[in-house]
C-alpha cells in the first residue's frame, strides 16, 4: 500500500479515537480499559500472524527491545491518556501530541544521536508559547480552585497528557531498535500490545482496581473501535510508515490529528474555545507544521532484509 494512503488511514483514524476514548470512560477504571483495548488487540495480531504461517517467536535482541518499546507506547502513555481525559477535552489532549514533534527529534538525538536542528529548537519555542496560550485561561482558573481549597484536576490532566506524549515518543523512537533486529511488523506490534498490557494489567493489580465489565453497547463499541481500528489498523500503518521515512516524518500525522479532534469535540462534546484558546492552537499547529518543512535528520540504517508489505494492510486497500 502506497505510504501517502497509509498516513491519510492513521489520520483519519488517530483524529477520532481520542473522542473514541469518552465512550470508554465513567463506567470502567480507565488503567482497566486500557487492559481490555489492548489484550484483544494484541490477540488480533496473534491469530493473524498464526493464520500467515509466521513463527510466533522473537529472538531475545527483538524480544527486549519490544518489552521497552510496549510498556512506552501502549502501557505508560496510554493510562496517562486515558486518565487524563477524564479531566481535559479530548481536542486538548489531540493537541498536546502534536508536540511529539519535538519529542521525537530530541530523543532520537539521545538515543540515536541523531543531529538537531535550530529550526527543530525555534519551532518548538513557538509552539510551547502555544500551548500555554491554549491551557492558560484553564490553568488560572485551576490555580485559583487549589488556592480555594479544590483539587485542581484539571492540571493533573495536563501532566498526564504530556507525560502520555513523552512515552509515545520514546516508544516510536525504540521502533527502530526492534526493526534493527525482526522485520514483522504484525508480530512486533503483537508482543509489545502483549507487553503494555501486561504493564498496566499489573498497574491494576498494585492499585485496587477492579476489573469491571461494561454492560453498555456504547462502551462496546467504542472498545471494539479503539482495538480494531485505533490500535491493530493505525498502528500497523504508522509503524510501517517509520520504517520507510523515518520517524521525523511519520510524526507528520501528529498536525492532522488535532484538527480532526477539535472538529469532532466541537461537534460531540459541546467544545467552544474562545479567541485565546484558538490562537494558542493555530501557533502551536503552524509551528509544528513549520518544524516538518525543514530537512529531516538522517535516518538509522534499515535491516539487511525486510519482509513484504503486512497483508493486512494489503487487504485494507
Amino acid at each position: 500500500m502506497p505510504s501517502p494512503v497509509l498516513f491519510v488511514i492513521a489520520c483519519l483514524i488517530w483524529g477520532s479515537t481520542f473522542w473514541a476514548i469518552t465512550l470508554q470512560l465513567g463506567e470502567v477504571p480507565p488503567s482497566v480499559s486500557v487492559v481490555y483495548r489492548f489484550a484483544l488487540a494484541s490477540a488480533v495480531l496473534f491469530a493473524w500472524c498464526k493464520l500467515r504461517g509466521d513463527s510466533l517467536r522473537l529472538s531475545w535482541r527483538a524480544q527486549r527491545w519490544t518489552i521497552v518499546q510496549g510498556c512506552a507506547t501502549f502501557g505508560l502513555s496510554y493510562i496517562c491518556t486515558y486518565t487524563s481525559e477524564q479531566y481535559l477535552v479530548s481536542a486538548l489532549v489531540a493537541v498536546l501530541f502534536a508536540l511529539m514533534v519535538f519529542w521525537n527529534p530530541i530523543l532520537n538525538r539521545m538515543i540515536l544521536g541523531t543531529p538537531l536542528s535550530w529550526r527543530t529548537w525555534a519551532a518548538g519555542t513557538v509552539s510551547v508559547l502555544g500551548v500555554i496560550l491554549l491551557f492558560w485561561q484553564s490553568i488560572g482558573g485551576a490555580v485559583r480552585e487549589i488556592l480555594a481549597g479544590g483539587d485542581g484536576h484539571f492540571l493533573l490532566g495536563l501532566v498526564l497528557a504530556l507525560v502520555a506524549t513523552v512515552a509515545s515518543s520514546v516508544g516510536n523512537v525504540l521502533v527502530v531498535r526492534v526493526r534493527e533486529h525482526d522485520s514483522n511488523v504484525l508480530l512486533t506490534m503483537a508482543w509489545g500490545m502483549l507487553w503494555g498490557t501486561l504493564m498496566v494489567a499489573a498497574w491494576v493489580v498494585v492499585t485496587g482496581q477492579p476489573f469491571v465489565l461494561p454492560a453498555t453497547a456504547r462502551y462496546w463499541g467504542g472498545l471494539l473501535y479503539l482495538s480494531l481500528f485505533g490500535s491493530v489498523i493505525a498502528f500497523a500503518c504508522y509503524f510501517t510508515l517509520i520504517h520507510r521515512i523515518g520517524s521525523g516524518k511519520a510524526v507528520y500525522i501528529g498536525v492532522v490529528t488535532p484538527v480532526i479532534s477539535v472538529l469532532l469535540s466541537i461537534r460531540l462534546e459541546d467544545f467552544r474555545p474562545g479567541v485565546i484558546e484558538c490562537l494558542g492552537m493555530l501557533l502551536c499547529l503552524a509551528s509544528v507544521a513549520w518544524a516538518l518543512k525543514g530537512p529531516t535528520a538522517p535516518r538509522a540504517p534499515a535491516p539487511a532484509a525486510i519482509e513484504p508489505e503486512p497483508e493486512l494492510l494489503k487487504k485494507a486497500s
